[in-house]
């Protein structure tokens, strides 16, 4: 009986180990299940990769290159990711009791790298279904390019190109889902499952991680877009919405400025913010020093000397014009050709990349000032609108995008930077190395290529100082035989003022008007060219001597120095007749030249047009430069000296008399170099 009984107790204790037992073989089953569908759902998914890498973007050469950037984005650094992770995958296979874990561990180690290709992919993802969509638009194009997916990937049928996109999305999206089937599978008490359960949370962070830089991009797209708007565009954007956030915001600003409420600090970004002003202040300088050095090489290239003909002996000199044709030819051209494109326009390309970051930097202050006014609401009142809500999340996804990329920008710009200058350095040595290679042969038929530099220094020194001298000597014979200065002519209008002012100042203070002035301040004088005016001081009352005060014959005023030069009075015939030669040096007397029979003009009626005029009305009449004019009246029926009546070619009217100017004489004169 006692065997019996215990016979039954064992049978009734045995079957729950039995289930038990059962229910560990069907969990086990399952995750090897499920371990197998990750290993080769993921050989499934790299090759669909490659077949896109490969075959499929190699054969859509009808699309721009830029397209297909955008299309395919980074999906090189996807292949490379992913394979590296099947080969571990894979290598678990070989150790059966550990590959759960191994599995684990594998995912854990490939987090960071997961979420940063992806990443890029994602916030790409939306600006390439643009384009597939412009495809569509174009049936002849849409047909070619679902022709070419069919034939690669007959199972992506009519979807084409959508259904390779959206692939790398859904398959980061998944890797939680197997590795928490593995993990339900997975008894509780194993040393794997810890593992796993890191792994899957892991992931479900990368892909919460991968939205949050999706949403962010979306949020800056809309601020990085720099467009050139008109005035009249930009008023046409002006509502009643827009006025009140740009009066809140300048209510916030200036409560702040006023320290009536706190200013948000943060130090991490203004050290960004700093640095990447400093790198775009070093790319606008570079490129204004090169468009600079572009302009003096292209003035360089227009100056040929060698191809005029110098009258100078044969010898260095034909040597010279020999080496300087071939480098003007050669040489220059293509330096300035490789400067042009190996350094002006990727250094434009990079101060065109600024353009996005410094936007969104100033579109960041605004969306602050939003920030902090609704933070004070949130503080004072405890809730927000939906609108406010939204504002503070767009300032805090700029903020974070800025704060994660900026540092990355800075070191490409800096590295974009460096390069180009280590380019133009380059350029500049082979220009030096190929000038030395041409001109070895020049240069040794060269009279003193013999001599060390420094003798040959000191030769080209003592050369340039003689010559120096020679040609003080020469300036200061040639200043003793110059002509008397040119006289300027007397405005017919202006007589009487121009009279009155050389009797009170004398001939030494009178001064002409050469261009038009427009006075801007209350002692600043506005007067038209030609008009005479005497010197009262060379300076104003600051001390400032481009500012010089003058007398109008009525006004006094400042005018611009830089405006006003000597008047040389006219002396009437009689005068110039009686004149007597200037005495010239003795030493250097010249010939006098034979005076050619100078016509009789009348004193006072005959003048020349200084301008051009054309006529407006019956009563005007045209005139050109330098045609002669006979003054008829130097004032009109009222009176008023600023219009003359005059007759040209026989037709009478009237024309401005600042544009009309005596004809003097001519001083017969001459001079001759000094031996």
């Amino acid at each position: 009986m006692t065997n019996h009984g215990d016979d039954a107790l064992s049978s009734r204790t045995g079957a729950p180990d039995g289930d038990d037992r059962l229910s560990e073989d069907r969990s086990l089953l399952q995750q090897r299940l499920a371990v197998r569908e990750l290993i080769d759902t993921e050989v499934s998914y790299l090759h669909v990769l490659q077949l896109c890498a490969s075959d499929i973007r190699s054969r859509l050469q009808q699309l721009p290159q830029g397209d297909l950037d955008v299309l395919f984005s980074n999906i090189d650094d996807i292949i490379k990711v992913n394979s590296r992770l099947l080969h571990d995958l894979q290598e678990t296979a070989s150790r059966e009791e550990e590959q759960v874990q191994l599995i684990g561990n594998a995912f854990l180690e490939f987090q960071e790298e997961l979420e940063q290709v992806y990443k890029v992919y994602c916030a790409s993802y939306e600006q390439a279904l643009l384009l597939v969509e412009t495809y569509r638009k174009e049936p002849e194009l849409q047909r070619e390019i679902q022709g070419i997916i069919e034939a690669v990937l007959p199972q992506a049928g009519p979807s084409g190109l959508s259904f390779l996109l959206v692939i790398p999305l859904q398959r980061i999206t998944k890797y939680p889902l197997l590795l928490q089937k593995i993990l339900e599978n997975t008894l509780p008490d194993a040393s794997a499952y810890a593992v796993l359960q890191r792994a899957t949370s892991a992931l479900q962070d990368v892909v919460t991680n991968i939205n949050e830089y999706k949403r962010r991009k979306e949020v800056a797209s809309k601020y990085t877009k720099v467009e050139p708007l008109s005035l009249r565009e930009r008023l046409a954007r002006i509502n009643t919405h827009t006025l009140s956030k740009k009066t809140t915001r300048l209510s916030q600003l200036l409560k702040q400025e006023a320290g009536l409420v706190p200013r948000t600090e943060d130090k991490e970004f203004d050290d960004l913010e700093e640095r990447f002003h400093w790198v775009s202040l070093c790319v606008t300088e570079l490129k204004s020093n090169v468009a600079a050095y572009l302009d003096n090489l292209e003035a360089f290239l227009r100056f040929r000397p060698q191809d005029y003909n110098l009258e100078i002996p044969e010898g260095p000199v034909v040597q010279y014009c020999y080496l300087a044709r071939d480098l003007q030819l050669q040489a220059f051209p293509e330096f300035k050709q490789q400067l042009e494109a190996q350094v002006w326009q990727p250094l434009c390309s990079l101060a065109k990349a600024l353009a996005g970051p410094q936007n969104l930097i100033k579109k960041r202050l605004d969306k602050l000032l939003d920030f902090e006014r609704v933070e004070e609401k949130l503080l004072e009142v405890g809730s927000v609108t939906y609108e406010e809500e939204a504002a503070r999340h767009t300032y805090q996804a700029l903020n974070s995008l800025l704060v994660a990329e900026l540092p990355q920008f800075n070191q490409l710009a800096m590295r974009w930077l460096g390069q180009i200058l280590c380019t133009f350095v380059t350029l500049q040595r082979d220009l030096a190395k190929q000038v030395l290679q041409r001109a070895e042969d020049s240069l040794a038929q060269l009279p003193h290529h013999h001599l060390s530099e420094p003798a040959f220094r000191k030769l080209v020194e003592d050369a340039l100082g003689q010559t120096s001298h020679q040609l003080r000597s020469f300036q200061e014979n040639f200043e003793k035989v110059l002509p008397p200065p040119t006289t300027q002519p007397l405005l017919p209008g202006a007589e009487r003022q121009v009279q009155a002012l050389l009797s009170r100042y004398g001939p030494g203070k009178l001064y002409q008007v050469t261009s038009n002035i427009s006075g801007a301040g209350t002692l600043d004088l506005t007067l038209p060219r030609g008009h005479i005016v005497a010197l009262l001081q060379n300076k104003d009352t600051k001390g400032n001597s481009s500012r010089w005060l003058v007398d109008t014959g009525g006004h006094r005023g400042y005018v611009p120095a830089g405006k006003l030069e000597v008047y040389h009075v006219v002396p009437s015939e009689e005068e110039l007749r009686g004149q007597e030669r200037p005495h010239r040096d003795s030493q250097h007397q010249t010939p006098e030249p034979i005076s050619a029979p100078v016509p009789s003009v009348p004193a006072v009626t005959q003048v020349v047009a200084m301008y051009p005029f054309m006529a407006r009305s019956s009563h005007e009449v045209s005139l050109q430069a330098g045609q002669r004019v006979t003054v008829l009246e130097a004032q009109d029926k009222k009176g008023n000296p600023e219009w003359s009546l005059v007759e040209v070619n026989g037709q009478r009217g009237y024309v401005p008399s600042s544009f009309l100017a005596r004809a003097p004489s001519p001083a017969p004169w001459g001079w001759s170099l000094p031996s």
